[in-house]
């Protein structure tokens, strides 16, 4: 396989971002998460602050909901206005990923990746989640808030991610068939979610 690529979606408490970091130190690999951003900006030249407020306030639109743009790749010229529009800083980061892929072997959260990769052979597409009272019950030990108060960010969060996913991908979060593994971290720990993604690493690598 060469170098290799991991891809990360996880459900907001899983463990997912855990699990990646893990994997990659495990691995003696790169980890790539709000650090796109950052490259984005390099690459673009357009200021990071951007791309992290475009972020959040692409996930917050009440437009968001109801539009949708799938991601095809195509970069807008600097000289166009809708240069720094929310869908060309998407498309920044998607280039970055997929640069990222032909150089060398990391780890990726988010951003839709498995997605952008989609067509790259040397892709691994993981899913961490978990129950949602599993879920309370691991930010309960990370974080201020009632459990109440706690579902309503994890269900929320999650509504974010899928609604990002289904705007640039036109396809569900949570399909199953967009990922090579889904691991539920509610039964098993983190070195144990580690352990098969690496031996799945090792099955793909001697196929």
């Amino acid at each position: 396989m060469g170098n290799y690529v991991i891809t990360i979606a996880r459900g907001y408490g899983s463990g997912g971002r855990t699990v990646g970091k893990m994997l990659a130190e495990e691995l003696g690999i790169h980890y790539y998460d709000r650090e796109l951003m950052r490259l984005a900006s390099d690459e673009s030249g357009i200021n990071e602050e951007l791309f992290v407020k475009a972020d959040e306030k692409l996930k917050q639109s009440l437009l968001f909901k109801i539009a949708r743009r799938e991601y095809n790749g195509e970069l807008i010229p600097p000289d166009r206005e809708d240069f720094v529009s929310n869908d060309n800083l998407f498309t920044y980061q998607a280039k970055v990923i997929r640069d990222l892929a032909k150089e060398g072997s990391c780890v990726i959260i988010g951003r839709c990746a498995d997605y952008i990769l989609k067509d790259y052979d040397n892709v691994i597409r993981l899913y961490i989640h978990a129950p949602l009272e599993a879920c309370i019950r691991r930010l309960e030990g990370m974080m201020s808030g009632t459990a109440k108060e706690l579902e309503k960010k994890i269900l929320e969060t999650d509504k974010r991610r899928a609604a990002y996913y289904k705007y640039y991908t036109g396809k569900n979060w949570t399909d199953a068939g967009n990922y090579d593994l889904c691991l539920n971290t509610q039964d098993m720990d983190f070195k144990t979610c580690v352990d098969i993604a690496k031996a799945y690493l090792e099955i793909r690598k001697g196929v």
